[in-house]
């Protein structure tokens, strides 16, 4: 799985979802289908996206401010 994270602070793309903190991440299969997303929305200068590896988490997790146990993940199309 991956997510996409701004390049300049590794924090994800989220979904809001009511009573739900922190914000579930939302994830993509394939690091192409990620890529397309970003590229779809013109953020190639902004965004990158991130393979979900214990140490990616642990990084996501920083830049949320939440404890890595806390993170909930979305897969997108949602």
């Amino acid at each position: 799985m991956y997510a996409i994270v701004y390049k300049t602070d590794g924090f994800p793309i989220c979904q809001q979802v009511a009573g739900v903190s922190p914000d579930p991440v939302v994830t993509w299969n394939t690091e192409a289908a990620a890529k397309a997303f970003i590229t779809s929305k013109g953020g190639e200068a902004d965004f990158q996206p991130v393979q979900l590896t214990d140490e990616a988490m642990d990084r996501i997790a920083q830049a949320m401010g939440c404890p890595v146990e806390s993170m909930m993940f979305e897969p997108y199309p949602t």
